[in-house]
């Protein structure tokens, strides 16, 4: 069940919203949480109920090792340590089996004669998310920073069901005392208006400019044996923008249908293609998987507290592993050395006192991301090789079709650059119920009319 479908936007979201507010106005606050976990599981297995079993199951095992963490009366810290480490392990173990398996049989089948049958294993929906999501709540269970161990609290905290799917990532401190608030538990008919109205903006973004790159994208990369000059560089640019549109997108709309329930998710995005330097861009893009891939992955590696050339190991095979966790493939690996090294760098020329004038900076920025993303999209090698030919190629000319992507491209660079983030909105939101109302309605009737042309989902349900 996709966010911009029928069944969701009319069905699931009013009948969730109203039942759920219905059970809190009458004291029942056991029940609201027991029905949204339920209506969050629903949500998730519309796609395949074979997943069930294997997220409650997930979902178990962490909070029984979460209640062994916080238990004050433990013997010795090296058996908390111990523990900690076996339920991170045992975390990426499933995440490896049905992520990486397949992966490691045909690299096994490719460097040996050993021709190994592959499972041709499906990967659990939300799988990377739940999972670094939990290991979040080992690490400040080990911590001493969770407060409340009940099963139901612990429930709702993984499957909620705006940011289940594709994120943002978040710590247990941040979402049960807002489940907890008195004033919560009614409706708000302010964070009602503003919910909908980034909502709408989330899903103006995914349907109408997301998709519509989607399709060019996928002819340069997937379709095209060859591409010319401009061809090439109108699919990178496609595909920069899809991804940005498309996941800030869901992002959006995850922020506004947890607003409606008076829930406030951290911020995931905060206008990356702004940035005008490699770790600029890592502080704004994805902003809780960076966090998690700092506080779980590059402090515990030691982080910069052991020297230069430790540093450098650290930041190379933090952003190594985040390439990973992307994606089973040898160009995901390559796209994070890619950006660990541009991190090494960036941290030198600090260190040097060197400066570019803002301009060059953000051209040198935005270009590095934009080649780089060709290898994170590419199913292979050769299809990055294609695309990265023919942008440092020669060009044959410009078609009609290919003016109209320069138009919308622009447009594009007029969306990220100069416009205000849904950040930025909220904070300066003028409660205005009848514009709200205008936008949101002529939004969704746009949305109305693509839905027969719908044909992509949100591209990290991938990941």
């Amino acid at each position: 069940m996709l966010f911009n479908t029928n069944e969701f936007i009319f069905i699931f979201l009013p009948i969730t919203f109203f039942i759920y507010f219905y059970l809190n106005h009458k004291k029942l606050t056991k029940a609201s949480k027991g029905f949204l976990v339920f209506s969050s599981l629903f949500f998730y297995s519309w796609w395949n109920i074979a997943y069930l079993p294997i997220i409650l199951s997930s979902m178990l095992f962490n909070f029984i090792i979460g209640n062994t963490l916080n238990n004050k009366n433990a013997n010795q810290q090296f058996c908390q340590k111990s523990i900690l480490i076996f339920g991170i392990i045992s975390n990426i173990a499933l995440l490896g089996y049905f992520k990486y398996t397949n992966f490691l049989i045909q690299n096994v089948n490719y460097l040996t004669p050993a021709n190994i049958p592959t499972l041709d294993l499906a990967l659990p929906l939300a799988i990377s998310f739940f999972t670094f999501q939990q290991i979040s709540y080992l690490v400040d269970s080990y911590k001493q920073e969770i407060k409340e161990y009940d099963f139901l609290n612990y429930s709702l905290f993984v499957t909620f069901f705006p940011q289940l799917i594709a994120g943002p990532i978040v710590h247990h401190k941040e979402m049960m005392p807002q489940f907890a608030k008195a004033k919560n538990k009614v409706k708000n008919y302010r964070n009602i208006t503003i919910g909908l109205f980034i909502f709408s903006i989330g899903l103006f973004k995914k349907v109408v400019i997301a998709d519509t790159f989607a399709v060019w994208a996928t002819q340069g990369f997937d379709e095209a044996t060859t591409l010319n000059l401009f061809e090439a560089w109108a699919t990178s640019l496609s595909y920069t923008f899809q991804l940005y549109f498309d996941f800030s997108g869901y992002t959006d709309m995850a922020i506004g249908l947890a607003l409606l329930f008076n829930i406030k998710l951290p911020i995931n995005f905060n206008s990356p293609y702004k940035s005008t330097n490699i770790q600029d861009f890592w502080r704004r893009w994805h902003i809780t998987l960076s966090r998690f891939l700092k506080d779980c992955v590059y402090i515990p590696l030691g982080g910069n507290k052991k020297g230069e050339f430790r540093t450098y190991n650290n930041l190379l095979a933090t952003f190594i592993i985040g390439g990973i966790w992307h994606g089973a493939g040898w160009t995901f690996v390559l796209w994070g050395v890619l950006h660990g090294i541009a991190i090494v760098i960036h941290r030198v020329w600090s260190k040097l006192g060197l400066k570019l004038w803002t301009w060059l900076a953000w051209l040198i920025t935005f270009n590095f991301i934009n080649i780089t993303w060709v290898f994170f999209r590419a199913k292979e090698f050769d299809d990055a090789i294609k695309v990265l030919s023919g942008m440092f190629g020669l060009s044959d000319g410009i078609s009609q079709q290919e003016f109209e992507k320069i138009g919308l491209i622009f447009i594009g660079f007029v969306i990220v650059l100069l416009m205000k983030n849904s950040t930025q909105i909220i904070s300066n939101f003028k409660y205005r119920f009848y514009q709200v109302i205008f936008v949101v309605v002529s939004i969704w009737s746009f949305h109305l009319v693509s839905l027969s042309n719908l044909q992509s989902q949100f591209l990290y349900f991938n990941f």
